[in-house]
């Protein structure tokens, strides 16, 4: 299949373009830089210049391939405090894609999340978001509206991701909790630290993606979840460890000080299964778990700087 993905050369995209071209397919890659556009090139993929909000970019792209992989989120405008915003343009580019897919049985398969679906309790394929008009839910009724694309001649699918998707070059959350480490001089945990967060290492979500482009059923949701929940505290712990500094608990009222952006998402406890997405696409994660992951101690070789 001619495969557009956005998102291409991404933490996700840059594993999932090799797996995409090792399995046959061709790959047209969304680039809104020189440096993504030269990267995708030597990759082996095609290169589509344009960002989510070149909506004209985004639907002749689709239309001209057989199945479209969306990955990009306005990370970068979500974490410095606009997520509506970031969660409004993904939801007209779905539209874009929607639009150009209806009616043609083409694959659809959107990446969303799984943080707070259902807190306290392990969430499966089956549970749905709540969606009530906050900024954070915006991103849920995209996932939504998705998965109804199937009523619309699309097989769409959703790939709900862990809050960590680990792995060497890994910028999100892990590295931003050893780089907070590094510069309090304690490696926290919220409260008790019996949080647990699933998590899945970035190569196995490379392959479940691919393998919801080739053979998810229309309206299917899936999970990508290797460990169904870790612990913070023993993220913690592992961290403080190869930091060699002291592991703490970090009150409450001093989360926002302590972890500052990821303040809200180290209070969730969101344990998550894969069963259903193991059963439908025999999909079996086969890469490191997080505690040995960052056991390997690449997360501590560059410093990072927490912000």
């Amino acid at each position: 299949m001619r495969i557009f993905v956005t998102g291409a050369s991404g933490w996700i995209g840059s594993a999932l373009v090799p797996e995409l071209l090792d399995a046959g397919h061709q790959v047209i890659g969304l680039a809104r830089s020189d440096s993504s556009a030269a990267a995708l090139t030597a990759a082996g993929a095609e290169v589509v210049r344009g960002t989510l909000d070149d909506l004209d970019v985004l639907g002749t792209a689709t239309t001209a391939a057989d199945g479209v992989i969306h990955l990009a989120f306005k990370h970068d405008i979500a974490f410095t405090g606009d997520y509506q915003g970031a969660a409004e343009a993904d939801r007209r580019a779905v539209d874009t894609f929607a639009d150009a897919l209806a009616g043609t049985d083409r694959p659809f398969v959107l990446a969303s999340g799984l943080v707070g679906l259902k807190s306290g309790q392990v969430s499966t394929e089956r549970d749905m978001p709540t969606v009530n008009g906050t900024p954070a839910s915006l991103r849920s009724a995209t996932a939504t509206a998705a998965r109804a694309l199937a009523s619309r001649g699309v097989r769409s699918s959703v790939v709900r991701l862990s809050p960590t998707c680990h792995g060497e070059g890994d910028n999100g959350f892990m590295a931003h909790l050893v780089a907070t480490a590094r510069a309090k001089g304690v490696s926290g945990y919220l409260g008790d630290g019996n949080q647990r967060w699933p998590a899945v290492h970035r190569l196995d979500a490379a392959r479940l993606f691919r393998l919801a482009v080739e053979k998810a059923p229309a309206g299917a949701v899936l999970h990508g979840v290797a460990e169904e929940g870790i612990a913070l505290r023993d993220i913690a712990e592992v961290i403080g460890r190869h930091l060699d500094v002291p592991t703490a608990s970090v009150a409450p009222e001093a989360a926002a000080e302590h972890f500052t952006w990821l303040s809200d998402f180290v209070a969730l406890d969101s344990p998550a299964s894969n069963a259903l997405t193991r059963e439908l696409l025999d999909w079996r994660p086969t890469h490191p778990g997080l505690l040995e992951d960052l056991d390997k101690g690449h997360y501590f070789r560059t410093p990072a700087t927490a912000s």
